[in-house]
C-alpha cells in the first residue's frame, strides 16, 4: 500500500517547511521578550529574561535554528523591549551562543537533564551579570531580593519555553 494512503486526509508529504519557517525562531524570542510588557508590578526583581529562555530553548534544541550572529540583533531588541542598558543583552547572548557552540563541540550527546542543567547555568549567570551591572549603575538591590528569584524562576519556566521551542519547531518543519 502506498505510504500517503496510510496517512490522515490532507497530509502534508514532500511540501517541505512551512512559509518563512527561518522567522518563526527569532519572533518566538522576540515574543518572549515582548512578555516583560505585560503589566505586572512587583518590588522585586523576580521576572525572568523570557526572551533569553526562548533563545535557549531554541538553541538547545537546534543549533541550525539561526546562525550564531543573530545573536545580536535579538539581544538589541530585547534590551529595547526589557529597558536593559543597551549593549548587555547583545553581549551576553552572543557569549551564550559562542559558548554554546563550543560546548556542542565537545559533547558527544545531551539528555534532557543535561540540557536543563546548561540553562541554569547560563540562566544563572545571566542574571547575576544584570544584577552586577545593575550595582555598577548605581542601584541599590541585594542579591537575594534581586537576581535569586529571577534565577529560580527562570530556570523552573525553562521547561516550558523548550517545550514551546519544540511544539513551534514540530509546526514549522510540518511535521
Amino acid at each position: 500500500m502506498v505510504r500517503s494512503a496510510l496517512g490522515p486526509q490532507g497530509a502534508r508529504l514532500n511540501k517541505g517547511p512551512r512559509v518563512g519557517a527561518d522567522y518563526i525562531p527569532a519572533a518566538s524570542v522576540v515574543a518572549g521578550s515582548l512578555l516583560a510588557l505585560l503589566p505586572i508590578v512587583s518590588r522585586t526583581g523576580w521576572w525572568p529574561d523570557f526572551g533569553l529562555l526562548m533563545l535557549l530553548g531554541w538553541r538547545l534544541l537546534r543549533a541550525d535554528a539561526w546562525p550564531a550572529w543573530w545573536a545580536a540583533p535579538l539581544g538589541f531588541v530585547n534590551d529595547v523591549i526589557v529597558g536593559n542598558p543597551i549593549g548587555l543583552s547583545v553581549a551576553m547572548w552572543a557569549a551564550i551562543m559562542i559558548a554554546l557552540d563550543i560546548l556542542d563541540r565537545r559533547t558527544m550527546w545531551r539528555d534532557y537533564w543535561i540540557e536543563w542543567a546548561i540553562a541554569t547555568v547560563v540562566i544563572a549567570l545571566s542574571e547575576i551579570a544584570h544584577w552586577r551591572v545593575a550595582g555598577l549603575m548605581g542601584a541599590e538591590v541585594p542579591f537575594n531580593i534581586s537576581a535569586g528569584p529571577a534565577i529560580l524562576v527562570g530556570v523552573l519556566t525553562f521547561p516550558i519555553a523548550a517545550f514551546i521551542a519544540t511544539r513551534l519547531d514540530r509546526w514549522r518543519l510540518g511535521r
